[in-house]
């Protein structure tokens, strides 16, 4: 089980190296982390955008390392080559560049041309926390706003994936609430207890998942002593499956400018690992997002 983004990185300099293409590359802190990725033996990328933009980021930058590079200036276009390329097999993960995340889905989402699965599309941050033992995945604060119930289902399987290929084997997951009593009233804790309820499908996966259940039942063992709460994963949650968006996005930019977690971010559900974070996100987020898209796509 990998505990920590070191181990990860370890890990995956020792694995095949994988393609990766880079949908509207023209963006700095992008070919900055790329560009750590090759040095490190991570990826092989090929970046798709604007060569002119490409080559002037490269050139200020003072990198030597041969990127490839297709010139395609047209943003929306630039999706589509990215994407046709992973369908073609000849890369074998896509990230996003310098490009509106609804146009890089849409490429992936199209019928014809894109990467679309019977799975749903779903986000997984992945946080590094200071003094919390192991890696914490959090799903789905990126992609769904208000997911039903067979849709949590989906999101929990995609989570999921994602920890099976960073070598996890008994996986704890809390579908959160805002306390343990299900309240008919309230939606998240009527679902959260049918989704633990589920025990059947989710023992094929070796996952236990409690609901509902309030943070600090999920992750704080002490909490749980101190309240009674007996469940088998209180108090040591891997996946933490939130109700709605905006809890998901609240919670995943909390621990990471109020804890100064690290973080890496991926899209699940398509034929292949999306690396898709923020903007706002540093080049060192935006390596260990690719590390972490390597890492599922040599376990696919």
């Amino acid at each position: 089980m990998i505990k920590n983004f070191d181990e990860m990185l370890s890990i995956v300099k020792n694995n095949k190296t994988m393609k990766l293409v880079v949908a509207a590359a023209q963006d700095k802190d992008v070919v900055e982390a790329v560009t750590m990725a090759c040095e490190a033996n991570l990826v092989e990328p090929i970046l798709v955008g604007d060569e002119t933009a490409i080559r002037n980021i490269i050139e200020e930058m003072d990198i030597s390392y041969d990127l490839r590079i297709i010139n395609e200036p047209d943003v929306i276009q630039s999706a589509k080559t990215a994407v046709s390329l992973v369908r073609k097999g000849e890369a074998d993960f896509l990230m996003k560049g310098s490009i509106q995340t609804a146009d890089i889905m849409r490429a992936v989402l199209d019928r014809e041309n894109g990467l679309r699965t019977d799975s749903l599309i779903s986000h997984v941050m992945v946080y590094e926390v200071p003094y919390y033992e192991k890696l914490l995945f959090l799903t789905d604060g990126g992609v769904n706003i208000a997911p039903s119930l067979e849709q949590k289902v989906k999101i929990l399987e995609n989570a999921i994936k994602v920890c099976k290929a960073m070598g996890l084997d008994r996986i704890y997951a809390a579908a959160l609430a805002g306390a343990e009593t299900v309240n008919p009233k309230i939606p998240a804790t009527v679902e959260a207890e049918a989704l633990a309820n589920m025990k059947d499908k989710w023992g094929e996966t070796n996952t236990v998942v409690e609901g509902p259940v309030a943070l600090d039942l999920a992750i704080n063992k002490k909490a749980c002593e101190h309240k009674g709460y007996k469940g088998e994963g209180g108090g040591r949650a891997d996946i933490l499956l939130v109700p709605y968006y905006e809890v998901g996005n609240a919670l995943g930019k909390s621990l990471t400018y109020f804890a100064n977690a690290k973080s890496a971010g991926i899209i699940m559900g398509a034929k292949a690992p999306i690396v898709l974070v923020s903007r706002a996100d540093t080049s060192e987020t935006k390596l260990l997002s690719i590390a972490l898209g390597s890492i599922i796509a040599n376990n696919k």
